[in-house]
């Protein structure tokens, strides 16, 4: 007599039974077509989850293939892990470093007896094709803290011992795959078979890994420069270096010794510093800038900034004067959709791009405009409009998504016009092989300023995001490299603050909602970090904006 327990296993909209403790992998056969090393991962029951999970309960499987943004996300972190397990094998002296992403890409920096070179990376990539081609298993195991700290010390990771040390959890899960181990920050793939497309190419001092196009795991889109935004990324890799700061672990550190506050007058001072150096330079050209325009993704600060900045122009004998782009959206029966048939309100065709350019030129020119006044309640623009005009020692400032498109400004010359793009590129990362992502770090942003502000829920915030990050790469990043200046937001304290806020909003999600998985991915990413109050935050600071607190009106 078969004894063996079953439980009801929803797949593709089929229902099976299948035997409790079955991995994921193993229920993968039952997949269309067969065991599929297209597949990655899997969402099960709503939470990310590595294949060699295994059923315990009924359940609700959907498969993650390199097409869907989280299995998108284990095969990029997955690469990465190859990335240093083949160093590891060839080159046990030199020190990986990933620094930030860039395009579709991943930068790394390589410390070692010779220079990066076409032949070096060669040599590497050869060592990872040869682990995809074993398919070698990469083990998913389980220790207690003191007995993970210690495998990593004695492996001479430093900054992953040290993170670690200040796990609030008893147990520590990694993975394994031969002699070569790393911290689990998010599902990988189960063996190394699956990992087949990947390039490197020198880069600057380092070199990129590259990932194949988002809809074709067998392409690569050709890569763009980015070199304002690299210079950005440089800039905040030497500010880090200076403060001795480029880890987790490291700021986990200074926070538990009681030197947080000092810390963040430091990164304070640092930004203080920056926007008045931008005002400056705005200064010195006083005479032929008579326009400021400022873009940046959701949750970049973007407004704050524009507030710091209008104080630095007073100190430099301007009058900085805002317009909202927001007068001028066209009338909403007029406007663009998407796709889906939605009103697209992000599209730049959405504003009356002749009108504001007319009223533009006559400001410009000493004349009086009436600028008109946009009822979002009634979809159309008000019958009356308010006087402006723009005197020789006034600056206009705008503030929008669509600020370093040259189609906002067609009529504008060049010369007339200075562009600021804000973003926040956080210097940290895990360790030396795992990032943090800039994304991760706005969304976080947003979901503790919508709920403060705008009373909506982390589940709301997060189900909005995938649309608000589709606006963004068709309307913010295309003319990122347009910027006169980029200013970098990111505070390298700020999820320190930001956890406490955060960590109670998602917690508040449960089984039933389809955004539990991004939640709880969130939590696990905040428990990395030791709390900093926010009491010793500026009421100035750009992190204001979103946790409260701010001495400027919004």
């Amino acid at each position: 007599m078969n004894t063996t327990k079953t439980v009801d296993v929803t797949l593709n909209g089929a229902v099976h039974q299948v035997a409790l403790g079955t991995t994921l992998l193993e229920l993968a056969a039952l997949h269309p077509r067969g065991d599929d090393k297209s597949i990655l991962a899997a969402m099960l029951n709503k939470r990310l989850s590595g294949l060699d999970c295994s059923i315990k309960r009924e359940a609700d499987i959907q498969w993650l293939t390199y097409e869907h943004p989280a299995g998108a996300d284990v095969y990029r972190r997955s690469c990465s892990f190859l990335l240093a397990k083949a160093l590891h094998g060839l080159q046990r002296n030199a020190r990986l470093v990933i620094r930030h992403s860039i395009g579709n890409a991943y930068y790394f920096d390589l410390y070692a007896d010779v220079p990066v070179t076409a032949s070096v990376l060669e040599l590497i990539a050869v060592r990872m094709r040869q682990l995809v081609a074993l398919d070698e298993p990469i083990e998913h195991l389980e220790y207690d803290r003191d007995t993970a700290q210690g495998i990593f010390e004695k492996k001479a990771y430093a900054d992953k011992a040290r993170l670690i040390g200040h796990f609030e959890h008893k147990k520590v899960s990694i993975y394994q795959c031969g002699k070569y181990i790393d911290l689990d920050y998010g599902p990988l793939v189960p063996s190394t078979g699956r990992l087949r497309s990947f390039e490197l190419k020198p880069y600057d001092d380092g070199f990129l890994l590259l990932f194949p196009s988002h809809d074709d795991q067998d392409s690569f889109d050709e890569f763009v420069e980015q070199p304002k935004l690299f210079e950005v990324y440089r800039e905040s890799k030497l500010w880090s270096s200076i403060l001795e700061i480029n880890n987790v672990g490291r700021l986990n550190e200074i926070v538990r010794s009681g030197n947080a506050l000092e810390f963040i007058r430091i990164a304070e001072t640092f930004h203080e510093k920056k926007i008045g150096m931008i005002a400056d330079e705005i200064a010195k050209r006083k005479r032929q800038i008579r326009i400021i325009t400022i873009s940046g993704p959701s949750s970049s600060g973007k407004t704050t900034f524009s507030k710091r900045l209008s104080t630095h122009l007073r100190v430099c004998g301007l009058r900085p004067v805002a317009l909202s782009l927001d007068n001028y959206f066209i009338d909403r029966d007029k406007n663009p959709r998407d796709e889906h048939g939605h009103f697209d309100f992000e599209s730049i065709k959405a504003l009356d791009l002749d009108l504001f350019n007319s009223h533009m030129v006559d400001l410009l020119k000493g004349h009086e405009i009436e600028v008109p006044r946009f009822s979002f309640e009634q979809g159309c623009r008000l019958p009356l409009g308010v006087p402006m005009r723009l005197y020789s020692d006034q600056i206009l400032i705008i503030e929008g998504i669509h600020g370093l498109n040259p189609e906002l400004t067609y009529l504008i010359p060049h010369e007339k016009k200075y562009k600021i793009y804000v973003s926040l590129l956080t210097p940290l990362n895990l360790d030396d092989y795992n990032r943090i992502s800039t994304a991760d770090s706005r969304l976080l942003r947003r979901i503790v300023r919508d709920h403060k502000f705008r009373g909506y829920s982390a589940k709301e915030t997060i189900s909005r995001w995938p649309s608000v990050k589709r606006g963004e790469v068709t309307w913010i990043y295309p003319f990122q490299e347009e910027a006169d200046m980029i200013f970098n937001s990111a505070l390298i304290y700020e999820l320190s603050v930001l956890k406490g806020f955060a960590k109670n909003l998602l917690a508040g999600l449960g089984p039933e909602d389809n955004e539990l998985s991004e939640a709880v991915r969130l939590l696990k990413f905040l428990a990395l970090f030791t709390e900093i109050p926010p009491n010793g935050v500026p009421s100035t600071s750009i992190l204001r904006e979103f946790i409260g607190g701010s001495s400027f009106d919004y």
